[in-house]
């Protein structure tokens, strides 16, 4: 069965929630989606009022509280929050990856081994049953390895260990200085080694929320190389189906799994930085157009928050005095613009009572744009 590039990403916006705002709560929506991009506090709030009916931020207060969502270092080593269901599965699949990077060279150049990790990880979990700040592991670790060594341990050790981001109020649930506390779940495997069934199980919750997709695209996901993804497609047997791509590229899917029509309408959205829909591909050309890659993903990894138009891609926008700046890289219609227009008034009354100037940090990169069109789009 052949694909379409636009079904390709109707079949995207479908599983992710955007194609309709869905009645749903925050920890559904999120087992749903599998897995939101975390490293800026406020996205995954973003992330769920673009797919959601009435979305709540108190609602996703509560999960991150009650530990239902948990936030953590997972797929390509970046924060997500995911359903704390998923957690253990992701960090088994990860294994092999966080063990290369976070016991690599940094925690060896601090006179620090792997085994030394292993050794340590007990007592650190233990430590950890509760939440403790950055400074409060530090010192925990300057006691027991010497101030030189404290800092390549703890750099490895917050990654690698099965830690998750304590909850510590302000306006997004994180603060810019993390907590960490051990992680609530089973026994979990400490080594350069995963067990196959744990990334099988990572490969069907991908194929949920992103696929349909090829071997490269779960590769990027997870920073797993291709050939254990390969061996545990094989594993899979029928539990997925082989598809052929826009470009003749083999992609996989669940059978059955939703794919709605390549004509299906598209809503206008402002999506948040970092949205998973991004960035959870080798080929991201099913959302954002090759000419504006570059624009909107950074060469410091940074990605803008977007405009989505039509499901793709055509421009970014951030929070001014009086409304949201959305700058078009090509000319938009006006049925377009007041599209958009209406989802700047709903996002300006979210941030009203969080952060209204979010994402002013990063508002160094609109300096080097330039676009067809600047609105703004006032509350």
């Amino acid at each position: 069965m052949e694909i379409t590039a636009r079904a390709l990403n109707r079949a995207t916006l479908s599983r992710q929630l955007l194609l309709r705002r869905e009645s749903l709560g925050a920890v559904d929506a999120v087992r749903r989606v599998v897995a939101l991009q975390a490293q800026h506090a406020a996205s995954p709030y973003l992330a769920l009022w673009n797919r959601l009916a009435g979305f709540a931020p108190a609602d996703l207060d509560a999960a991150f509280a009650g530990h239902t969502v948990v936030k953590a270092s997972l797929m390509r080593i970046t924060l997500h929050a995911v359903h704390a269901d998923d957690y253990q599965t992701f960090r088994e699949a990860m294994q092999p990856t966080l063990y290369a990077s976070r016991l690599g060279y940094r925690f060896a150049a601090s006179g620090l081994t792997p085994a030394d990790a292993h050794e340590l990880m007990p007592e650190l979990l233990s430590f950890a049953e509760g939440p403790r700040t950055a400074a409060e592991m530090d010192a925990w670790l300057e006691e027991r390895l010497g101030p030189e060594k404290k800092a390549g341990a703890l750099w490895g050790l917050r990654a690698y260990a099965p830690l998750w981001h304590a909850a510590t109020g302000g306006p997004w649930s994180f603060g810019a200085r993390p907590s960490y506390r051990a992680a609530r779940t089973g026994r979990l495997p400490l080594g350069r080694e995963a067990e196959p069934e744990a990334l099988q199980r990572l490969l069907l919750r991908y194929l949920e929320g992103f696929g349909p997709a090829s071997v490269a695209d779960m590769a990027q996901f997870a920073m797993v190389q291709r050939t254990p993804i390969r061996q545990a497609l094989r594993a899979l047997g029928d539990a997925v189906e082989e598809l052929q791509g826009p470009d003749k590229t083999a992609l996989f899917d669940l059978p059955g799994a939703p794919r709605p029509a390549q004509d299906t309408p598209a809503p206008p959205r402002l999506m948040a930085m970092w949205d998973s829909v991004l960035l959870a591909y080798a080929d991201r050309s099913r959302v954002i157009p090759p000419d504006y890659r570059r624009v909107v993903i950074r060469n410091n990894g940074d990605v803008l928050p977007t405009l989505l138009v039509d499901g793709y891609v055509a421009g970014v926008w951030r929070p001014v005095d009086g409304g949201i700046e959305a700058t078009a890289f090509h000319e938009l219609s006006a049925a377009v613009w007041d599209g958009l227009a209406a989802e700047a008034r709903s996002l300006l009354t979210l941030l009203a009572d969080r952060e209204p100037r979010v994402y002013s940090r990063y508002g160094h990169w609109w300096a080097k744009l330039s676009g067809a069109q600047v609105r703004i789009l006032r509350g």
